[in-house]
């Protein structure tokens, strides 16, 4: 078979287009005939394999590629060239030729388009550097195939951009939380932004979290939450001045925080709702301007209310609800259903905010 090249390459200059394809097939064939190669050789294939299928329409060199595609003798100058054809041909070697390289593989994330990406992001193992690339480069389509992939591994920084954008991207919220791998911090942000299901599922990792690692997520939270505030409202130091006086005189009960809902004392709900639960005011707020009401739960069972006042902040923050009594009826199916040890730990991550602040 080896004696054949020389004279194999002689014929690739036949300017017959049905000759160079006979020509291609028979290079491939003798290429995969032979068990090795020298890197001469290879380099040789690689060449000439590379001019002649330049010239063939996209059928043609997309079947070249399907069949170099997975070997790991395959040239490099004929991988690199299908890698940066047209997405029909370069897609089955982006996504699975383990000739190209972590350079390679970020060239194209920089200069092709976004099939090109998202085969990158099909691959088996797709390395950190790789992974930012896409991210940097990729749209929410490609963004989405790359989190799917667990063999995709992440850097921190790079995760922290993925969950930027599915906050605004209901379409990544799935992929997003369903994600092994996603930092336990970053799932935990989530949970304001997801619906039910995926609020479950959150719920239930931080169930299932080893306080080795629960640890470690809230410090890499605390971090990232160093420098995030917000406004307070105008009547903040007065309604905390009261909770305050409420608190020392031993006044400040759950049922009390039902008469400052009933009231119109939102803020000194907030405040005080913020001391019971023991996170920051901010994250309250969030809760209750959303009537977030499954996160209001996760609060009132990790301090251990019993389910009928939570009902009662529930129908009171529903009051303008029609169907307010029948939602509630349903969060409180739902609070039962809540273990206190999920809660607590969800709790934790949500602690992150006040205690950054404190820091």
């Amino acid at each position: 078979m080896e004696s054949r090249l020389p004279d194999l390459i002689a014929m690739a200059q036949e300017p017959s287009s049905e000759k160079r394809r006979a020509l291609l097939r028979e290079l491939t064939e003798v290429f995969f005939g032979t068990e090795t190669h020298s890197d001469k050789e290879t380099d040789l294939y690689g060449a000439v394999l590379a001019e002649l299928s330049a010239e063939m329409e996209t059928a043609v060199r997309a079947e070249l590629a399907r069949r170099f595609a997975d070997s790991p003798a395959a040239p490099r100058t004929l991988i690199r060239r299908l890698a940066n054809d047209e997405a029909e041909v370069a897609t089955p070697v982006l996504s699975a030729s383990p000739v190209l390289t972590d350079a390679d593989l970020i060239e194209v994330a920089r200069t092709q388009g976004q099939d090109h990406l998202r085969a990158v992001s099909s691959r088996e193992d797709v390395s950190e550097a790789v992974s930012d690339a896409i991210v940097d480069h990729g749209d929410d389509e490609t963004l989405h195939s790359l989190l799917s992939n667990e063999g995709a591994r992440l850097s921190r920084q790079a995760s922290e951009k993925a969950v930027e954008r599915a906050r605004t991207n209901p379409a990544l919220h799935a992929a997003t939380v369903e994600r092994k791998s996603l930092p336990p911090d970053l799932l935990n942000e989530m949970y304001f932004i997801v619906e039910a299901r995926l609020r479950h599922t959150i719920l239930e990792r931080n169930a299932q979290m080893d306080p080795a690692l629960l640890e470690s997520a809230l410090e890499a939270g605390r971090t990232r939450l160093a420098t995030q505030d917000g406004a307070l409202p105008a009547d903040y130091s007065e309604s905390l001045a009261y909770v305050e006086e409420l608190h020392a005189a031993g006044q400040l009960t759950p049922q009390m925080l039902a008469r400052f809902l009933r009231s119109d004392g939102r803020t000194c709900f907030l405040i005080a709702l913020a001391r019971l639960a023991d996170i920051d005011f901010h994250t309250a707020r969030q809760i209750i301007e959303r009537k977030d009401l499954d996160a209001l739960a996760v609060v009132c069972r990790s301090a251990g209310l019993d389910r009928a006042l939570f009902l009662t902040y529930a129908v009171v923050l529903l009051n303008d609800d029609g169907d307010a009594m029948a939602k509630a009826h349903t969060y409180g199916r739902m609070y039962q259903e809540l273990t206190p040890d999920a809660a607590q730990r969800t709790l934790r991550f949500w602690r992150m905010r006040r205690e950054a602040k404190a820091a």
